[in-house]
């Protein structure tokens, strides 16, 4: 397949990418910056742009393409700079593959499960209503602006994806050299449940929604069964072979993260059910196998 990617230079972007390639696929990288080499094309998603030749032929379009909600601490500059990369950027791909005179059938767009806010210690899937908050409320505009494409006809899946367990960036890996140094630890209480998922599963649980038609709207990625964040930092100590005895309290985190440390420190308890109904078998359930998996990338 001819397979658009937008954030192809990101954590999962460019493991997806490189997949893909690895199976014969042919991938168009969308890029803001001129395009530097045969495999790329031009979008400008603050400007509504995207250049219908890099779309032509597109059986698909996966779209990854969004600033870092970890990379930078919460001003109000920066939340908007959250809201609008994914907003806008989703609002102008779906409205250039909507007005394709032969669009892709699928459109994948990479959303979050923040999409459910603090859920404490109720499991929640995909049937389960956005929750309250900054990042609940960017989720729901982020999915609503895709309409063009759905209401085109287009096959359109939303990827709530979940922490991924990851050595070389996201979450995983800042806490990767922090453990490895025998200083990590639990984050506040560390009751809060943690819903993750191995970079081997996100790719292929992307490429089961590209190749599964009765796969449309919000699919969770995540590891089947979530678990505390006391219960993945004792993981992380055994697999490392490292004390995990330090502990974050609460209001160190606020101070240090700001308006992020809500999120940080609240609980989400997310499964996978829509993934698990559809038959995608996971490599990696469990969280220590996740952890060496990603220690062995």
């Amino acid at each position: 397949m001819r397979i658009a990617v937008t954030g192809a230079t990101g954590l999962i972007g460019s493991a997806l990418g490189r997949s893909l390639k690895a199976d014969g696929h042919e991938v168009v990288r969308f890029v803001r910056r001129e395009p530097a080499a045969a495999d790329e094309a031009r979008w400008d998603p603050a400007r509504g742009y995207v250049d219908p030749a890099g779309l032509a032929g597109c059986d698909a379009v996966v779209h990854l393409a969004g600033a870092g909600v970890g990379d930078h601490r919460w001003t109000d500059a920066y939340k908007r700079e959250i809201r609008d990369s994914r907003v806008k950027g989703t609002a102008a791909m779906a409205s250039a593959v909507a007005a394709m005179a032969e669009p892709p059938s699928v459109f994948v767009c990479g959303t979050a499960i923040g999409y459910y806010g603090d859920t404490g210690e109720t499991p929640v899937d995909e049937s389960a209503p956005a929750g309250e908050g900054f990042l609940p409320e960017v989720c729901v505009a982020w999915e609503a602006a895709a309409a063009p494409a759905r209401e085109a006809g287009i096959r359109t899946v939303f990827a709530r994806t979940g922490l991924v367990v990851a050595a070389e960036g996201g979450a995983w890996g800042k806490l990767f050299p922090i453990f490895k140094a025998g200083i990590g630890g639990r984050l506040g209480s560390g009751r809060q449940y943690w819903s993750h998922i191995s970079m081997h599963d996100e790719i292929a649980a992307l490429r089961h929604l590209l190749d599964t038609p009765s796969l449309a709207g919000p699919v969770n990625l995540t590891a089947p069964e979530p678990l505390t964040n006391r219960e993945v930092t004792a993981a992380m100590g055994r697999v490392l072979h490292r004390p995990a005895v330090f502990a974050v309290p609460a209001p160190v985190m606020r101070v240090v993260l700001g308006e992020f440390s809500q999120d940080v420190l609240g609980s989400q308890r997310v499964r996978p059910a829509r993934l698990l109904e559809s038959g995608f078998v996971f490599r990696h359930p469990g969280i220590e196998e996740s952890i060496r998996a990603a220690l062995e990338a």
